[in-house]
């Protein structure tokens, strides 16, 4: 289905609303309030928004640990996302988790993982139960270039063909693992959808940049799964601005102008979609700058309400803590 201009409009704000809270992460974590480790996904915003785009409230996702983008696109509250940041018991994990561990089940966002490959399995099953309740949902599995090359990925998207789950695979490839490029890890000049034909799916490669095109490419692969007709492999080609993670001091190793050629206006997903919303004459610079200071505004009251959040007490360390 063609995407119209309100439609449009909406992603964009979804989109900005992930740059400006990544943006403002990175800097609350070096000015000290936010502990632990933050991955910003910034660059890569179009794949997040047109995937969950296709999808509908009770379909289910899961992320990694670059899985901000994923938690807003699902429509997690972004008071409770920057209370579990900022470590406060009126966070998503009572503060406990971190940025790298935020889920909203009501949402149908399942979790983001610090283990890499390891929120694949979880949503496979998620797709097998799906299917087992025959009410049409369907799951989608976010993952790295990195997880590609784990052991789960082929396990599952293996297992996933035999039984025809409803889930997607979306590979989020930025082109590094860390500081590994793909094209030095992964066969094929460092293409992931090949794997697709092993396991007699269907596999498509698409410029993870262009919000038309994931979005394209997510709405079949969403019918298909509805159909009963199993998964498919998406390979989103992206990449992030930013370093592996924000630590102070941990090295970039990627040329400087490949990072600049990334963050030009004809590669920056969300340039790309104002420039497309301008030309079709349904944005024009002053509704960009209202949305924009929406957006601003929006996050403001997400830190003051994290600022307000008390830290967990000791004695709540063990709560939430189950036995196998």
């Amino acid at each position: 289905m063609p995407l119209g201009p309100n439609t449009l409009r909406e992603m964009l704000h979804t989109m900005q609303t992930i740059r400006r809270f990544e943006e403002r992460a990175s800097a609350d974590y070096h000015a000290g309030k936010i502990y632990g480790v933050v991955h910003c996904y910034i660059g890569e915003e179009a794949i997040a928004v047109g995937v969950c785009g296709a999808l509908r409230d009770g379909d289910q996702i899961i992320s990694t640990h670059r899985g901000h983008g994923h938690c807003i696109a699902k429509g997690a509250d972004l008071d409770r996302m920057m209370a579990e940041l900022y470590g406060r018991r009126d966070g998503y994990c009572k503060g406990k988790g971190g940025s790298m561990h935020i889920a909203d089940f009501e949402k149908g966002m399942l979790g983001a993982n610090g283990i890499v490959a390891g929120g694949i399995s979880i949503v496979t099953g998620a797709a097998l139960a799906a299917k087992l309740d025959g009410k049409g949902g369907v799951a989608v599995s976010f993952f790295g270039d990195g997880a590609s090359a784990a052991g789960p990925i082929h396990e599952c998207m293996n297992i996933a063909a035999a039984w025809k789950l409803p889930i997607i695979y979306v590979c989020e490839n930025n082109q590094y693992a860390a500081q590994t490029p793909a094209s030095t890890t992964i066969a094929r000049q460092g293409e992931i959808v090949h794997r697709a034909a092993g396991y007699g799916i269907p596999g498509v490669a698409i410029d993870g940049n262009d919000i038309f095109a994931v979005h394209a490419a997510a709405e079949e692969a969403v019918a298909r799964a509805r159909a009963g007709e199993g998964p498919t492999l998406i390979e989103a080609r992206t990449y992030r601005w930013r370093a592996h993670t924000e630590r102070a001091g941990q090295p970039d190793y990627r040329p400087k102008d490949e990072i600049e050629g990334w963050k030009s206006p004809d590669r920056d997903p969300i340039a790309r979609l104002v420039a497309h919303l301008k030309r079709d004459g349904h944005l024009t610079d002053a509704e960009f700058e209202a949305m924009d200071r929406q957006v601003l505004d929006a996050i403001e009251r997400s830190c003051a309400f994290a600022e307000k959040s008390p830290f967990p007490a000791p004695d709540d360390a063990l709560d939430d803590v189950f036995a196998a």
